[in-house]
């Protein structure tokens, strides 16, 4: 990982860099399309903020925070460019983060605004009526109800009704011999939003309830599959708080849960959907919502634009540059029926591109998006240390490095090359605003 992350420090200046070819900018030392603006300035363009690394570390406001938004707003507190934060927390309410950022950067921000990880969650209306068991802190039956869960059951209730399903600690073992309760109903889904507390507790009942098919009551049926329905939250590998190092993640835990699984059935864990950056839903959701932003202030213009800052290669880099090429292939399909519509109607016998359709279910349940483009935006303010010794022979630090991304995404070298390398939040913001020739009255 050292040698990829001091191979990128370079990047920004490469003038022979992919990406930048891409966009056939010249001049620039990033790979973004600018926009001229009218007369009176429309913004063509949105912004995708992470919150760790980015704009706090752990609860201190990291001070280009501030700056950044001084120019996001105009004399009235109003945004002037469509803004959503994008985070992979998952421990609190949508508008609990609202007005946590609105105090730490003295804006006013809505929970219209905030994507977290369990966000996308919204749009699986088909497990809202299941009954599902929840994991994670915070207030995990609140968040269950208000992402769209009608029947929620949590770790600590099926401990509760089940005390001899939970040993590890030995203190928390029950002292007298007792008998399940057993009066939960069978769970159906299993939900993870975020990292727990007890890991031993959460890991031990969430494999009883897959081994089980959700009913504690019965003994493990290791050999029976397919498994319930699994639906996990963030799969952050590791995250910058206060401390000097990154800290673990969610996705941490994910790869405790994985292998663990593995070691006792011979079979891999099966996910139902992966959500939280780096994953293509959450993108499809942030847009979503930087398009209602757009039609609610009356910007007539199609956001055709987005700019995702981030501080982690692996999950924010990396999930914007999917999200790109996710936008990249939507615009070859509908050229491709453009040219299919064109034959048909004209006689042509010229060859049409074969381009599959997207077979991506999450996309029926939002509007279509109208951005072309997202271009990933990396600071140096959270996990990437722009600071490591570059390697004799950075050419190599590629296949050397270690993937801390999720098991079910691939590596791909290209999608953790970042568009651009900032120093913080504000030069970010200034880059962009240069690079829309945008410039707020």
């Amino acid at each position: 990982m050292r040698g990829l992350l001091s191979f990128y420090r370079g990047l920004c200046s490469s003038s022979n860099r992919q990406a930048r070819r891409k966009t056939g900018i010249v001049g620039s030392r990033c790979g973004f399309c600018g926009t001229q603006s009218n007369s009176k300035p429309q913004p063509r363009f949105g912004l995708l903020f992470d919150i760790d690394g980015v704009l706090v570390r752990g609860r201190m406001p990291i001070p280009a925070a501030k700056k950044a938004f001084e120019k996001l707003v105009d004399s009235q507190g109003k945004f002037v460019v469509p803004v959503v934060f994008v985070t992979n927390a998952g421990n609190c309410l949508r508008q609990t983060k609202a007005d946590q950022l609105s105090h730490i950067l003295g804006v006013a921000i809505t929970q219209d605004q905030v994507v977290m990880s369990h966000s996308p969650l919204r749009m699986f209306t088909k497990f809202h009526d299941k009954c599902v068991l929840v994991s994670g802190q915070g207030p995990v039956l609140e968040i269950a109800k208000h992402v769209g869960f009608n029947n929620v059951v949590s770790v600590d209730m099926l401990r509760e009704s089940f005390p001899l399903m939970d040993m590890v600690d030995h203190n928390r073992r029950p002292k007298l011999p007792s008998n399940p309760v057993g009066n939960l109903p069978m769970v159906e889904a299993v939900i993870l939003f975020g990292e727990p507390i007890r890991w031993e507790t959460h890991l031990q009942l969430i494999i009883d309830i897959l081994l089980t098919k959700g009913n504690l009551s019965n003994v493990h049926q290791s050999q029976q599959m397919p498994h319930l329905p699994l639906l996990a939250c963030n799969m952050d590998l590791m995250w910058m708080a206060e401390a000097h190092s990154p800290r673990f993640g969610h996705g941490t835990f994910l790869v405790c849960l994985e292998n663990i699984y593995k070691k006792i059935t011979g079979k891999d864990l099966k996910y139902e959907a992966l959500m939280g950056k780096p994953s293509e839903l959450t993108y499809h959701f942030a847009e979503y919502l930087i398009r209602s932003q757009a039609m609610e202030r009356q910007w007539t213009l199609p956001v055709t634009s987005l700019y995702a800052i981030g501080d982690n290669l692996m999950t924010d880099i990396y999930g914007a540059n999917l999200y790109n090429r996710y936008l990249d292939e939507r615009v070859a399909r509908k050229n491709a029926k453009a040219v299919a519509k064109m034959v048909s109607a004209t006689g042509s016998t010229t060859a049409l591109p074969q381009v599959e359709e997207s077979h991506n279910h999450w996309e029926s349940e939002l509007a279509l998006p109208s951005a072309t483009s997202c271009k990933s935006v990396l600071v140096c303010t959270g996990v990437y240390n722009p600071n490591e010794e570059v390697p004799p022979d950075a050419s190599h630090c590629i296949k050397e490095t270690v993937f801390h991304g999720h098991r079910d995404f691939r590596f791909d070298p290209a999608l953790v090359e970042p568009d651009c390398i900032v120093h913080d939040v504000a030069d970010a913001v200034e880059r962009i605003f240069d690079l829309e020739k945008f410039v707020p009255q």
